[in-house]
């Protein structure tokens, strides 16, 4: 008599964090994982249900306090934690064990650009986890450690790759306006995210270059551009628990039009499972993606301008942070890699 494989088995460090939670909710629907222990730091010892209640099926469970010992009984272990802790904590798991790091520690592969954006020692880089880029999906599939992208270089990279990579945009004249919802800043009690800062209010924030963010754009834009890329990035702060939308516009490297860019993003997209191309004339909104694992994008030619315009719409715990995170897990350990997933969301 055949057996049944068991299950793959894995765990969540910093499960007490919006990200964490996000991993939580999509492991517990996901029909080929088995959740394994799952920890915090300062909410260590309190049962997921007090810290996060919607997750109704897994309430009873503890959160655990982070430690190598009790992480490394995972077959994967995904990595929630504050930008700077991830490097500590896997020098001290075994190299055998598959981890996917939803922080900053091991995206840049520059020393000098993470020390100047993040300070601190730098820890080195991993397969970089952003698998609808040219040649990530195998590069993903056959790696033991994956750096998941940041919210939004996944939005900003999705957006213009193709653009960059198909030599439509001119790789110095870059600009990036994104609005985030504030989970991005994470769930801690700060007093410009408090509910009657930020309601009924955008602001702009780390403006001037100095977003962390910044060089992991320019790393994976300038690796399909094959040369070096330039940004100016401007980030916003919308009045809106979760989701990203990023006007991403670039200078025309050649004769353009709209249909150009858009047959261009149709290329790169049309087999993807996550990524779409809306119908022309159809912009992206945040609610589309709610939820969901999906990014919605739409291009045009502003002849006025002389600018190529990228619109893209991504929910920021989703594709940005655990949906995509469940994505490259599934890569690595064989699985189908929408298992959990999907692209729809829950607008309005």
């Amino acid at each position: 008599m055949c057996q049944t494989p068991a299950m793959p088995v894995v765990s969540v460090a910093g499960a007490s964090g919006y990200a964490g939670g996000e991993l939580l909710r999509l492991i517990a629907g996901h029909p080929q994982l088995q959740l394994g222990p799952v920890t915090a730091g300062s909410r260590a010892g309190e049962r997921i249900a007090v810290v996060h209640p919607h997750l109704v099926s897994l309430g009873d469970r503890l959160l655990l306090e982070t430690s190598a010992e009790v992480l490394d009984e995972a077959d994967l272990v995904f990595l929630a934690l504050p930008h700077g802790e991830s490097a500590n904590l896997v020098a001290r798991l075994p190299a055998s064990l598959k981890i996917v790091d939803l922080g900053a520690d091991f995206r840049l592969r520059d020393s000098l650009a993470w020390q100047n954006y993040y300070g601190g020692t730098h820890a080195g880089a991993w397969t970089y986890g952003l698998a609808e880029l040219p040649g990530a999906r195998a590069l993903i599939s056959a790696s033991e450690r994956v750096a998941n992208p940041g919210c939004y270089a996944t939005a900003v990279a999705l957006a213009l790759a193709p653009i960059l990579g198909s030599r439509l945009g001119d790789p110095r004249e870059v600009v990036v306006v994104a609005a985030s919802g504030t989970s991005g800043a994470g769930r801690k009690a700060v007093e410009g995210l408090l509910a009657s800062e930020i309601m009924g209010s955008m602001s702009a924030y780390k403006v001037g270059g100095v977003h962390q963010h910044i060089p992991e754009m320019e790393q994976s834009l300038s690796d399909v551009a094959s040369g070096p890329v330039r940004l100016s990035f401007t980030p916003l702060l919308a009045p809106m628990p979760r989701g990203i939308l990023a006007t991403c516009t670039v200078a025309v490297a050649q004769d353009a039009s709209t249909q150009m860019v858009r047959a261009c993003l149709d290329e790169a997209y049309r087999d993807e499972e996550f990524v779409h191309l809306l119908p022309e004339g159809a912009w992206p909104h945040t609610s589309s993606v709610l939820g969901s694992n999906g990014a919605l994008l739409q291009g045009g030619y502003d002849e006025h301008a002389g600018r190529i315009v990228v619109v893209i719409a991504i929910d920021n715990l989703g594709k940005g942070a655990a949906g995509q995170a469940v994505q490259n897990a599934n890569l690595m350990l064989g699985l189908p890699e929408g298992a959990a997933l999907g692209s729809i969301g829950v607008a309005p």
